[in-house]
């Protein structure tokens, strides 16, 4: 049996890299970066946990597709083609089952406004060559026969899957210990910089010894809390913000047919609500979008909110087991699109805010991420999203910008 390598609570030889944060995007930064042979530590009081113990895991390019957010589409398409070859990948190297499940999803709309707003997004994937099929009410309760009579069309999406965020995390966590990644379980304090403050060297670490920890680069990817680390300049902290959301999950008893085969989302009283079956009997039901900053309370509200929503698109669901109710932050950004690689203040980077599509872009975060670290550059497709779309005008700019003014 594999013994997860502790790092000891002592100044600690310099690493290659220091990654701030041990959720998903900052196990999968690790894990990658000690791929190609950087001594790489991960600092985090419980690796494996953060937002993606509230997601429900749909991998969802084409069904989150939103106007004005193009060239997102663009990366979540290219993480969404690399899943299959990552989950295999990923599942040799930790020995876990993802639960990846390759069942599409089916977008349905209730009544005649809901039916219209699909037909414009059906339209606007058309444009972009995605593929989204339109199907009758009738289509969809035949692909689907616990929706409520009441549908009145919807889309299908084969090629948006999903996968359990949980065994994700679990799989990461034991791939990033089997390839030497140190962990160190505990909160960074404060971002280290040199002497002459024009470069992050590293870590002071929240253990009351004050265990300070050197790295070549440091990866902030502390989710919604990336903007919150001390000693970060006030320039190239990153603009993330907690967005709240809260999630149900079901049991579908017995050994029977599952009670629904694929997602299934819709849009109810101008909310979104979906339901994601898992193979195992798991129903996820979710989920709210709440601009409440750090609060994480889940509420009576918010519970039957979801539930009401989810009885409209498919009545059965009231008769289900409750077996757990949660509510996580999702880390938002100006544009709801992530943050990743190098910042302008050298050996710093981020691999932060990706708001809804943390889960679907954890194969390109890993490889983009890796890239960097590696050569200093972002690849291609990642470019867009470099951290410096958002710094602030240099004087230079600010003085042309204002002479053109």
């Amino acid at each position: 049996m594999h013994t997860p390598y502790e790092a000891p609570r002592s100044n600690a030889a310099p690493y290659d890299v220091l990654v701030i944060g041990g959720g998903i995007i900052g196990l999968v930064t690790a894990w990658r970066a000690a791929e190609r042979g950087l001594r790489t530590a991960v600092v985090d009081p419980a690796p494996g946990g953060g937002a993606a113990r509230v997601a429900a895991g749909m991998l969802a390019a084409v069904t989150e597709l939103h106007y004005g957010e193009q060239t997102l589409l663009g990366l979540n398409l290219a993480s969404a083609r690399r899943y299959p070859s990552f989950v295999a990948e990923l599942e040799r190297a930790s020995g876990h089952d993802l639960a990846f499940r390759t069942c599409g999803t089916l977008s349905v709309a209730l009544d005649a406004d809901d039916r219209a707003h699909l037909r414009e997004l059906h339209d606007f994937q058309q444009r972009l060559g995605l593929d989204a099929q339109w199907l009758t009410g009738r289509e969809c309760r035949r692909l689907e026969p616990m929706l409520a009579p009441g549908v009145r069309g919807g889309l299908r999406v084969d090629g948006d899957h999903q996968v359990d965020p949980r065994r994700l995390a679990a799989a990461l966590l034991a791939a990033c210990e089997r390839a030497g990644v140190v962990l160190h379980r505990v909160r960074a304090e404060r971002l280290l910089l040199n002497g002459d403050g024009d470069r992050a060297i590293g870590a002071e670490l929240a253990d009351g010894a004050g265990t300070r920890l050197t790295a070549g680069q440091t990866v902030l990817a502390a989710g919604s809390l990336s903007g919150r680390l001390l000693g970060v300049p006030e320039e190239v902290l990153p603009p993330v913000r907690p967005v709240k959301g809260q999630v149900l999950r079901l049991s579908v008893p017995g050994p029977y047919a599952p009670f629904l085969s694929r997602t299934v989302r819709a849009v109810v009283r101008g909310g979104h609500v979906y339901l994601v079956p898992r193979e195992n009997g798991e129903l996820v039901v979710g989920a709210t979008t709440e601009e409440l900053g750090w609060d994480t309370t889940v509420t009576a509200g918010g519970v039957y909110e979801l539930l009401r929503d989810a009885h409209e698109l498919v009545p059965g669901i009231t008769e289900l087991p409750l077996v757990e109710t949660l509510a996580g932050l999702r880390p938002g950004s100006p544009d709801n699109a992530p943050l990743l690689g190098p910042t302008e203040l050298p050996g710093l980077q981020l691999a932060t805010g990706h708001y809804r599509n943390g889960v679907l872009l954890t194969p390109i975060t890993g490889d983009a991420m890796a890239e960097a670290l590696d050569s200093g550059e972002l690849p291609p497709e990642a470019r867009p999203f470099s951290p410096r779309r958002f710094a602030p005008p240099t004087t230079a700019t600010a003085a042309v910008q204002e002479h053109t003014a």
